[in-house]
């Protein structure tokens, strides 16, 4: 039995590398994205703190400086939300770009799969055949042996 090449395997295996660093990409993408969202938690929880603070400092006897300086650091903290909820977006922008990246090189790769595949059944219904004259070829000369010997 003769052995069998794909001719596109080089094809096959540079389609296997970009798939994977697509993938690599991806998980890159997601990290990333769960980062800012964490980023994001953080921001507000300071924030619920700062309010919790201005809440207690509204409660008790009232100092002006204090209560001008907890509204300073609301609108402030107001602010770093916003900018961190713009991070998030691109994060999430970004992972979606990079998941149809990655599916574009998967969907590329299993072509060159489906091309293998068919060139090795290809080359199999070959060998077979080559198998089956080969046999039949023996099948002829053994009967045409016995044939003249009788």
């Amino acid at each position: 039995m003769g052995r069998f090449r794909f001719r596109m395997q080089n094809i096959l295996g540079i389609k296997e590398k970009i798939e994977e660093q697509e993938k690599q990409a991806f998980a890159m993408a997601a990290s990333k994205l769960a980062e800012e969202e964490e980023l994001l938690e953080e921001c507000k929880r300071k924030k619920e703190e700062l309010e919790d603070e201005a809440r207690e400092l509204r409660r008790t006897k009232i100092d002006v400086l204090k209560l001008k300086e907890s509204e300073a650091g609301l609108k402030y903290q107001d602010e770093v939300i916003k900018a961190q909820l713009v991070k998030v977006r691109a994060a999430q922008k970004n992972l979606e770009t990079q998941r149809i990246k990655m599916q574009k090189a998967v969907q590329e790769r299993k072509t060159y799969d489906i091309l293998r595949d068919k060139a090795f059944e290809e080359f199999m219904k070959e060998e077979n055949a080559a198998e089956a004259k080969e046999i039949d070829q023996l099948t002829s000369y053994t009967y045409g042996k016995k044939t003249k010997d009788n």
